[in-house]
């Protein structure tokens, strides 16, 4: 368990106005690249780990998306950050 959890709406601008959803996919496979836990949801995908290390996979995304050809990036970002250790789990568990 690391001490926070990060989710990310990434938004790519592609040059053509292409479906984002293939950039959006490339985006999750750097997560999943990164072997961060991770969730993917309809609108955000969460991460699970140290702050450094999740905003270092957020750089590794926004770069991906200027390899594959992106004009610019949108990435809204949440972070909930407790030093003692922040789970998915912790803040869900009584919703399952």
């Amino acid at each position: 368990m690391g001490n926070a959890l990060v989710s990310i709406q990434i938004i790519p601008k592609t040059k053509n106005g292409e479906d984002v959803i293939p950039y959006v996919d490339a985006a999750i496979a750097v997560i999943n690249e990164s072997a961060v836990k991770y969730e993917v949801h309809p609108l955000e995908t969460t991460m699970e780990g140290d702050l450094p290390e999740l905003m270092a996979v957020i750089e590794k995304m926004n770069e991906k998306m200027v390899q594959l050809g992106c004009e610019s990036i949108i990435s809204q970002v949440k972070v909930f950050y407790k030093p003692n250790g922040a789970s998915m789990n912790e803040l869900t568990v009584k919703y399952r």
